[in-house]
């Protein structure tokens, strides 16, 4: 079922597990940054906090190394295996219908930029949005509004007039919290395939 855009002037979409199944790759990374630093990543408890920022994740992990670092690492680690990520076509259609509709289009990610940006051009996604906003574009990280804002600020359209898509609790939070209306992908990305 693809959401109603004509009331919206743009969408506005999440990156990791929204337009892309990037979980198993981002577990395996940062499990593999962590490991130096004597932290066990545990999937479970990694699955619970989805859409969580990495800071926020090593803050909860108390990992007592530099973060910066530690997310260093893990993007290059990502960087290396960015060819594997697969898209759920789904999500991508109806961002390509709503490309068709005359809206314009972004990527808000609580993911590093240039992670972000390799996965969009190894996905073939990168014509498909005017605007990319990661982590380094906002103060704060979901489920701060600022991801969102600072989209709607770059594609010059009202909040009110943004449609989201979202995968996670942080994200949906956000989105509502930037006063736009929002889609809750989770039911369909699995049913994309």
């Amino acid at each position: 079922m693809y959401p109603e855009v004509s009331a919206y002037g743009a969408v506005i979409a999440d990156w990791d597990g929204t337009l892309v199944d990037s979980q198993p790759l981002n577990f395996k990374c940062l499990a593999a940054a962590l490991e130096p630093h004597g932290v066990v990543l545990r999937q479970d408890w990694y699955r619970q906090r989805l859409g969580v920022s990495g800071e926020d994740l090593l803050r909860e992990l108390d990992v007592r190394a530099d973060a910066r670092m530690i997310l260093e690492d893990c993007g290059e680690l990502i960087m290396r295996d960015v060819a594997s990520l697969r898209t759920y076509p789904l999500i991508v259609g109806w961002i390509e219908r709503a490309r068709e509709a005359g809206l314009r289009c972004a990527v808000a990610s609580g993911g590093g930029g240039s992670v972000v940006r390799a996965g969009l051009a190894a996905t073939g996604l990168v014509g498909l949005f005017d605007v990319v906003v990661t982590r380094e574009d906002a103060p704060r990280g979901k489920p701060a509004p600022d991801l969102f804002l600072e989209a709607a600020r770059r594609l010059a359209i009202p909040p009110i007039r943004c449609l989201v898509i979202e995968d996670a609790d942080e994200g949906i939070d956000a989105a509502r919290a930037a006063g736009m209306d929002v889609v809750d992908v989770r039911p369909f990305v699995e049913s994309s395939w």
